[in-house]
């Protein structure tokens, strides 16, 4: 019997089987594509399906833990062998040099008895191959092996060469050769020699540790691979499925495969149902735009529609997307195709603004209906989607047209329209509140206190300044906003120019506890600019630096002069700004998201209005700062007509 599925041999009763169901409608598949491929390969062999994807793994991995063993105990054997070479040579030696000093009082006492008797001994305590004493011309007058000769030590003996002991080595053996010195005599050589033995057990013990660990590791491997074996089976089986569908099976039936394979089984049984799913919808649509396109008379208007730039749906009595076209759905954020056809509830979740559309569409409401939605995008922003519907009558059944705006940078710029009016306002009422109460001051007590009076007109005389600077500062943000801001260079002196800001804001400083200094060269150069622009941004910088440092900090204003450019950098130490911050700060009505300055007043255009002036004349304006250690403002502006002359130009 062959199964049709895969064209492969049936399995057996009790065998697993990779597919659930069959269809017998199912056309039978070619097995001749299949019959080269690893894994019929594998089952001619005896390996079970899923095995043949790690055999090659696990045989080079026996192999070279095989190979690993092996050459782990030649080394272990070789390393072993070279100690016990070496425990043996300096046993040896030992004995040598020992037997040379008893060697040598016996022989200065012509004790030639008792040289003989140390000699054999040794031999045979320390199993020694050789020991004997030997005179210059090779005379033997002591040797532990009774059975070679010996000769009487003469009167006078042959000159022997002196030295230091010497060791010779052998293949299983070593020598050494120790002069003596015996006094009145003259001298001699003591030769001691040993054979270098193994003993079996020694290499027994490492063969069986080695061993020991060779079959642990190949137990490991082994159950490392029947793990990785059962782990692959079900996708051996989805292999099988992907050859058999590349061979020309469609069937879903024929593909399927059994889900006790595990998660890789069933997500495959779940892609063929999602396959067969998008199959029928695809011929669903596909027919639905064959049908359209006979139908359809109005094709450039569809194009129109798509061209807009605001979205547009229509639908039916029960808020059914009836169309949509491409700026709904990048607004709504979904696909064209998942909005026709589908309930607008799904993509507008919000209660108010989903019941409002679904009255019009309903025939409920006959009126224009306009609501607004608000969203949370990621990252902390928001968005504003404006939808406006009107009934629309057509063959007498209620439907609907809503058109969705994007009205978010509508919404900011009325929210931030309304907080320069808020801070304009505080900003204007407080010089005006002061020199009110001034005025009063003045009035009552200015005739009889000549001290009064003085510090009333000073007060009255810097909010009015200050109440300048304001309507200034809102005239030059009406010019910017209108693009006719211009600046009238002439000649500036910055020596009155600085001498007008200290007396300024030393009162203000003095105020705020803060230390105000101005490091100015002695000798200032002739700036080409607008005056009252100038003095506008330099007022807005070193105000800046004084209304956001605390009590007790230091604002410093330093000028200096370099490569024809004129340098103002204004340092504090106060809250400072973030990283992400330092270019927001520059923008018309932008405030800084620090919790600590919500008490403190401002209109958020000081800085921007100060960078338009430093452009205008040639030059910028930069910010470094960290949070909490402070920020320096600095200010480049070019010292000659150069400035003014791109200022005109702008």
């Amino acid at each position: 019997m062959t199964d049709i599925r895969h064209g492969l041999p049936a399995p057996a009763a009790g065998e697993d089987a990779f597919v659930t169901q069959e269809k017998p409608s199912a056309p039978v598949v070619d097995a001749a594509p299949l019959r080269g491929t690893p894994l019929l390969r594998a089952r001619r062999w005896g390996l079970a399906g899923g095995e043949s994807i790690v055999a090659s793994v696990g045989i080079a991995a026996g192999a070279v833990l095989l190979g690993v063993l092996a050459a782990s105990s030649w080394w272990t054997l070789h390393t072993h062998g070279a100690s016990l070479d070496r425990s043996r040579e300096d046993q040896v030696k030992v004995v040598g040099e020992l037997l040379a000093v008893s060697a040598e009082a016996l022989l200065a006492a012509n004790e030639t008895s008792g040289v003989r008797r140390l000699v054999a001994e040794a031999a045979v305590r320390y199993s020694l191959s050789e020991c004997r004493v030997v005179l210059g011309d090779g005379a033997v007058v002591a040797d532990a092996d009774a059975g070679r000769p010996v000769s009487r030590p003469p009167a006078e003996w042959p000159a022997t060469p002196g030295g230091e002991a010497t060791v010779e080595r052998t293949f299983g053996a070593v020598a050494v050769r120790v002069p003596l010195n015996v006094a009145g005599r003259g001298g001699a050589v003591l030769e001691v020699g040993a054979a270098v033995r193994h003993p079996v057990w020694a290499g027994s013990d490492v063969a069986a540790g080695v061993g020991a660990i060779g079959a642990a590791g190949m137990i490991g491997l082994l159950v490392t691979y029947r793990s990785t074996r059962t782990r692959l089976r079900g996708l051996a089986a989805v292999r099988d499925a992907l050859r058999a569908s590349a061979s020309g099976e469609t069937s879903a039936g024929a593909l399927l495969v059994s889900e006790r394979f595990g998660a890789e089984a069933r997500a495959w049984n779940a892609l063929l149902g999602e396959r067969d799913a998008l199959r029928a919808r695809a011929a669903v649509e596909g027919a639905a735009e064959k049908l359209a396109a006979r139908g359809s008379r109005d094709g450039d208007l569809a194009g129109a529609c798509d061209a807009l730039w605001t979205g547009l749906i229509i639908l039916d009595d029960r808020a059914r997307v009836r169309y949509a076209n491409g700026a709904a759905s990048v607004l709504l954020k979904a696909k064209r195709e998942e909005l026709v056809g589908a309930d607008l509830s799904r993509f507008v979740e919000e209660a108010p603004v989903a019941e409002a559309l679904a009255a019009v569409a309903a025939g409920r409401s006959r009126q224009r209906t306009s609501v607004e939605l608000e969203r949370q995008l990621p990252g902390g922003e928001r968005a504003v989607l404006r939808f406006t519907a009107r009934p629309m009558r057509r063959e007498d059944a209620a439907s609907a047209i809503v058109v969705v705006e994007d009205v978010t940078q509508q919404r900011v710029a009325d929210e931030s329209r309304n907080a320069f009016v808020a801070s304009a306002t505080h900003e204007l009422r407080t010089p005006l509140t002061n020199i009110r109460l001034y005025v009063e001051m003045l009035t009552d007590e200015g005739e009889v206190d000549p001290a009064v009076r003085a510090k009333c007109i000073n007060v009255i005389g810097t909010e009015s300044r200050r109440l300048e600077r304001i309507v200034t500062d809102m005239l030059s943000v009406s010019e910017i906003e209108a693009g006719s801001m211009r600046i009238n260079p002439g000649d500036v002196r910055l020596e009155a120019v600085f001498e007008e800001l200290s007396q300024d804001f030393a009162a203000q400083a003095t105020e705020r506890e803060i230390r105000l200094t101005f490091d100015l060269p002695p000798k200032m150069p002739v700036v080409q600019g607008d005056r009252d622009k100038l003095v506008l941004l330099l007022h807005n910088l070193v105000g800046n630096a004084l209304k956001y440092t605390p009590a007790g900090g230091a604002v410093t204003v330093a000028l200096r002069e370099e490569a024809g450019n004129l340098r103002v950098d204004v340092t504090d130490n106060g809250i400072g700004i973030g990283e992400d911050e330092q270019e927001l700060v520059f923008e018309k009505f932008y405030r800084a998201k620090d919790r600590r300055i919500a008490g403190i007043a401002g209109s958020g255009i000081g800085l921007a209005l100060a960078r338009q002036v430093a452009r205008l004349h040639g030059g910028d304006i930069t910010v470094k700062s960290q949070i909490d250690k402070g920020s320096t403002f600095s200010l480049s502006v070019p010292v000659g007509s150069q400035g003014a002359t791109r200022a005109k130009a702008a």
